[in-house]
C-alpha cells in the first residue's frame, strides 16, 4: 500500500517523535508513505486569521502537487488537515485561487492519520503485527476540534464522537476509556496569545481524563500534544493541584505494541515522562 504524506511544519521540530513513530508504524505495516515533493506550509494556524485568500492559496498549492501524484494524501496534523480540507472544498466548487494557477481534478482523498491506519490499513493488519498487547494501559483518546469540525468541511463521519483512534488502540489491546471530552478544544494557538485561557481549557481536559479513569491521554495532533504536555507544571502551580498525566501520540503506542526499539527515544522527548507509567505497566 502506498500513499502521499503531507508532514506539515511541526513534524520537523516540535513533533519530531510523532513523525518518527508514524514512519516506524507505517514501515512495520508494510505501508509506503511518500513525502509530497516540494510541499510548503499550508498556513495553519495563522494565515486564515489574517488573509482568507492567502490561507486558501497556501493549502491549494499543496493539493495541486498531490493531485499530480494521484495517491491519497495522508495528513498527520489536525490543523493542516483542516486547512487542506478547506482548500479542497474551495477547489471542488470550481472557485479560482487568487495569484495561483492550480489544475485540480481531486481524484484522491485527504486522509487524517487515524482514519488512514484504521480504514485503509485495517484491524487485521494491526493485530497481525502486534507483539506486545497494551491491555495494561487505560488511555482516553483525544482528537481535538480541528480534525472533525466543521463537519461540512472535514467530512467527519461522527464529529461529536469519533472512533478511529479508539479502534486502533482497542485492536492493540488497550483498555480505552469512554469520555465526552474527546473533541473539546485544548486552546490551540492561544498558547501564544492567551495562555491564561489555554491553560484553563487544558486543565479541564486533564481533569476529565482523570475522572474517566484514564492513566494517560493519547493524541494525534502536535498542537494538542504541546498544549496538554508542556503546561502541566504551570497548571499545577496555578491550580494548587498536581498534574502529571502522560500525553502520548497514538503512533508511539503503535510502535510500542509492534516492539519498535526506538520507543524510549521518542518518549524521552516529552515534558511529562511517560516511561515510569509504562514501566509500572510492564510495557517497557
Amino acid at each position: 500500500m502506498e500513499a502521499s504524506l503531507y508532514p506539515g511544519c511541526s513534524l520537523g521540530g516540535l513533533a519530531k517523535s510523532y513523525r518518527e513513530s508514524l514512519e516506524a508504524a507505517a514501515r512495520a505495516l508494510g505501508v509506503k508513505l511518500r513525502e509530497l515533493e516540494d510541499w510548503t506550509c499550508c498556513g495553519a494556524s495563522s494565515a486564515h486569521a489574517t488573509n482568507d485568500k492567502l490561507a486558501v492559496a497556501l493549502a491549494a498549492r499543496n493539493l495541486g502537487l498531490a493531485d499530480k501524484v494521484g495517491m491519497d494524501l495522508v495528513v498527520p496534523c489536525a490543523a493542516c488537515y483542516q486547512r487542506l480540507k478547506v482548500a479542497e472544498k474551495h477547489l471542488k466548487r470550481g472557485n479560482p485561487v487568487d495569484g495561483l494557477l492550480v489544475e485540480y481534478e481531486g481524484d484522491f482523498h485527504i486522509r487524517s492519520l487515524t482514519d488512514f491506519f484504521w480504514e485503509n490499513v485495517g484491524e487485521k493488519a494491526l493485530k497481525e503485527r502486534m507483539e506486545k498487547p497494551l491491555q495494561a494501559l487505560s488511555p482516553v483518546c483525544y482528537y481535538g476540534c480541528l480534525v472533525v469540525r466543521p463537519p461540512k468541511v472535514t467530512d467527519a463521519k461522527n464529529p461529536e464522537d469519533p472512533q478511529e483512534m479508539d479502534k486502533v488502540l482497542k485492536s492493540l489491546g488497550a483498555n480505552v476509556k469512554n469520555w465526552s471530552f474527546k473533541t473539546d478544544c485544548c486552546g490551540g494557538n492561544l498558547i501564544l496569545t492567551r495562555p491564561d485561557l489555554q491553560m484553563k481549557l487544558t486543565q479541564r481536559i486533564l481533569d476529565m481524563a482523570e475522572e474517566a479513569g484514564a492513566d494517560c491521554v493519547v493524541v494525534a495532533c502536535p498542537i494538542c500534544h504541546e498544549n496538554l504536555d508542556s503546561k502541566q507544571a504551570e497548571i499545577s502551580q496555578e491550580a494548587g493541584k498536581s498534574y502529571n498525566i502522560p500525553i502520548l501520540y497514538f503512533t508511539e503506542l503503535m510502535g510500542l505494541a509492534f516492539g519498535d526499539p526506538a520507543v524510549e527515544k521518542w518518549l524521552g522527548r516529552h515534558t511529562v515522562d511517560p516511561r515510569p507509567l509504562l514501566r509500572e505497566k510492564g510495557l517497557i
